[in-house]
């Protein structure tokens, strides 16, 4: 077939949404295995994306991580830690929607049952301070990857339950927060004031570049999929800007995961939602 300037609309505008993939996750990391001689393995129950990678690099600079022998990615390495008893894999430096669903897709498929996503953003509200923590709710879809996923709708939404969940773990380690939306680009060099200031008339709070797609992938593929945005920077018009605070946000990080962990088995174990937003403003 060939794609003329008026024939690429299957590609350009996805309808196949309920119609499965060709290429799969676990026949990619089978032939990974066979090719790179890896033994059989499972990944850890819960996983992190550390997007900027700071998480990796300290854990292997302190000797805290060890590197897994079966983890079979091509594009990373998957490193295990333990947060207050809690087992985690953590895969640095997965930048990006697409990226960032690509080794969620593998994770999946190779145990992970929680994947919590923690990444830098850019300050949109004109009226908060850096740093600070939002539990993502929903994520304007201005990327690609989100609409393969899930047929054309403004945000990509995070489960309530789950969110919910989540939060109140957040809340019984005190650890502070807020609830919220963010946008995600598949373009930071093109955040335009015309564009941050339409995100900032939509109550949209900070930009970053993974939860819409990943929270596509997660209602799609019925997975459990949490993400936050780490405001830690106002697109560097400010000096001194993108500092994450004590650890270079590494213990925050590591904390959220354990607190959204245990929040999440609390409220499964009950078989409830808890329905509670204790860290802040739903807004």
């Amino acid at each position: 077939m060939r794609l003329d300037d008026d024939a690429p609309g299957p590609l350009l505008h996805r309808t196949d949404h309920a119609e499965p993939s060709v290429f799969l996750p676990e026949n990619l990391l089978r032939e990974a295995r066979r090719q790179l001689g890896l033994a059989d393995g499972r990944v850890p129950s819960v996983c992190l994306l550390d997007p900027d990678g700071d998480v990796v690099r300290h854990l292997r600079r302190t000797d805290q991580a060890t590197r897994s022998e079966t983890w079979a990615c091509y594009h990373t390495e998957l490193w295990g830690t333990e947060v207050a008893g809690v087992p985690i894999g953590i895969v640095g430096c997965a930048v990006g929607a697409p990226f960032a669903v690509l080794v969620a897709e593998q994770l999946f498929a190779s145990g992970c049952e929680l994947l919590v996503s923690v990444t830098s953003a850019g300050l949109i509200e004109t009226d908060a301070a850096v740093p600070r923590i939002i539990l993502i709710e929903r994520a304007l879809r201005a990327e690609g990857t989100s609409s393969a996923y899930l047929p054309a709708m403004p945000y990509s939404e995070g489960d309530p339950v789950l969110l919910d969940q989540a939060a109140a773990g957040l809340g019984r380690a005190g650890l502070d927060f807020v609830r919220g939306t963010t946008w995600t680009t598949d373009t930071p060099y093109r955040e335009t004031a015309s564009a941050l200031g339409a995100a900032a008339a939509a109550g949209i709070m900070a930009v970053e570049m993974e939860a819409a797609g990943l929270y596509a992938f997660a209602a799609a593929r019925d997975r459990p999929v949490v993400c936050f945005a780490h405001v830690t920077n106002q697109m560097a018009q400010v000096a001194g800007d993108f500092e994450k605070g004590p650890a270079n946000g590494v213990d925050l990080t590591l904390a959220l995961v354990a607190a959204v962990a245990t929040g999440i088995a609390t409220g499964v174990a009950t078989g409830v939602a808890t329905g509670v937003a204790t860290g802040g403003d739903p807004n």
